[in-house]
C-alpha cells in the first residue's frame, strides 16, 4: 500500500482543520494530508506510506502551497529515513517534485543534511531516522511561528499605509492554513485584520485555472467566519476602478535575489492594476522563500501544466495526473498555454512582509540585510 484515502470528519471550529500530520501505525510511520483536491466537496485525508505516494500527492496539488511543501519535502526525508529507503533518492524525486516552489527544495535539503549528519556521527538507522524526524518537525514549529510574526508585521504595516480604517482586501490564489504549518501567510494577515473587527471585505480571485481561491481560499474564509466575496479573475480591474480595494495581499512560491516574485499566474495583473489606481501591493512569505541564489526573475524556472486543466471542466476532486475524464469545453487538439505561475518584478511591489520584518521599499539589498538577519535563507 503505497497510499490511500480515509474519509474524516472535520469540525466546524478553525482549529480542527489538520492539513498534514506525522502518524505511527502498526505496520509504519506514515505521513497524512488533507487531500486539498478534495475540497470543498469532502474533507478527505491522504495516507502517504512511501515517498513516490508523496509526490504524486505534490504534483497533483493535493498538498501544495510553498511553506507546506518545505515542510511536507522535509517529513517525506524522515519517511523514507524511518522506512529504510534510499534518502538520497528520496530526497532528489521529491525535489523535483515542483520545481518552481523554493521551499521543497529547503526542507528536503535540510532534514537529508539532519540525517546525514547522524550517519556520519556514527549514528545507527534508527537514530538517523529520528534525528530527520526532529529536524523535519522543528521546521514544522518554525513555520507556524513565522506564520504568527508575519500576520503581526503585516497588520502593522498596513495600518501604517492605511490608518483608522477598515480594509476591503483583495488576495489570489490560497494562502491560509492549507499551505502553512501556522495560519497561512497573506491569508493569516487577512484573519488577523478579521479577528480586530476591520475586515470590510476579503475579494477572493476564483484563481484559474485550479480554482485555489473558490475552492480553498473561499473554504478557508467561510470557515473563518470572514466577510468575503468570489470574483472571476478577469473581474479584478473592475473592482479597482470602482474604487474597491485598499491593498492587495498575495503569497509567494519564489523571491530572486533582485525581489521579484514567482507566486500563481494571474498575481502579475494585479499588481500592473494595483500600481496604476495607487493601490498597496503586498507580498507575504516566510523567509524560506527567498533565493538569494537566483539573481532575477527572469532566472526562475515557471513550471508548464497539462493543457487539460484549461480545455476540460473535472469535478472538485480532479482527475488523475497525466488523464482525462472531464468535460472537454474547447476544440479537440487545441494549443495550450498554461503557465503554473508568473513574475512580478520588485517596483510593482508595495512591500515584502516576512516573519523578520518588512522590506519597503523592494531592493535587493534591502532583502539581502533582511535575509543575513535570518537562520532560514534559501540555498540553492
Amino acid at each position: 500500500m503505497a497510499d490511500q484515502d480515509v474519509q474524516t470528519p472535520v469540525g466546524s471550529e478553525p482549529s480542527a482543520l489538520s492539513v498534514l500530520r506525522w502518524d505511527e501505525l502498526p505496520e509504519g510511520p506514515v505521513l497524512v494530508l488533507l487531500d486539498q483536491t478534495r475540497l470543498p466537496a469532502e474533507e478527505v485525508e491522504l495516507v502517504c506510506t512511501d515517498v513516490p505516494a508523496l509526490v504524486r500527492a505534490i504534483r497533483t496539488l493535493a498538498v501544495r502551497g510553498a511553506p507546506l511543501l518545505g515542510i511536507a519535502g522535509g517529513y517525506g526525508v524522515a519517511l523514507a529515513a524511518a522506512r529504510g529507503y534510499d534518502v538520497a533518492e528520496a530526497a532528489g524525486l521529491l525535489e523535483g517534485a515542483r520545481p518552481t516552489a523554493v521551499n521543497l527544495g529547503y526542507g528536503v535539503r535540510r532534514v537529508a543534511t539532519a540525517y546525514w549528519a547522524a550517519a556520519e556521527k556514527g549514528a545507527g538507522v534508527a537514530e538517523a531516522a529520528a534525528a530527520a524526524l526532529a529536524e523535519a518537525r522543528a521546521l514544522h514549529q518554525e513555520d507556524a511561528r513565522a506564520s504568527e510574526r508575519m500576520a503581526e508585521h503585516g497588520t502593522a504595516l498596513l495600518e501604517e499605509l492605511l490608518p483608522g480604517q477598515g480594509y476591503q482586501l483583495l488576495t489570489h490564489c490560497n494562502t491560509g492554513a492549507l499551505v502553512s504549518g501556522g495560519e497561512g501567510t497573506a491569508f493569516a494577515v487577512a484573519l488577523r485584520v478579521h479577528r480586530q473587527g476591520r475586515l470590510r471585505r476579503l475579494w477572493v480571485d476564483e484563481t484559474r485555472p485550479l480554482l485555489q481561491g473558490a475552492r480553498l481560499t473561499a473554504y478557508e474564509a467561510a470557515r473563518n467566519r470572514m466577510a468575503y466575496s468570489l470574483l472571476t479573475d478577469s473581474a479584478a480591474g473592475s473592482l479597482f476602478a470602482a474604487g474597491e480595494v485598499d491593498a492587495v495581499l498575495i503569497g509567494a512560491d519564489r523571491i530572486a535575489a533582485d525581489g521579484s516574485v514567482a507566486n500563481k499566474v494571474g498575481s502579475y495583473p494585479l499588481a500592473v492594476l494595483a500600481k496604476y489606481h495607487h493601490v498597496p501591493f503586498i507580498v507575504v512569505a516566510p523567509t524560506t522563500t527567498v533565493d538569494m541564489e537566483t539573481a532575477e526573475g527572469t532566472s526562475i524556472i515557471v513550471e508548464q501544466r497539462s493543457g487539460q486543466e484549461v480545455t476540460e471542466v473535472t469535478s472538485p476532486g480532479g482527475v488523475p495526473e497525466g488523464a482525462g475524464g472531464g468535460k472537454v469545453v474547447a476544440p479537440l487538439g487545441a494549443p495550450v498555454y498554461n503557465p503554473a505561475f508568473d513574475i512580478t518584478p520588485s517596483e510593482l511591489i508595495t512591500a515584502i512582509v516576512t516573519e523578520e520584518g518588512v522590506i519597503s521599499p523592494v531592493t535587493g539589498v534591502g532583502l539581502a540585510e533582511l535575509c543575513a538577519r535570518s537562520s532560514q535563507v534559501t540555498i540553492s
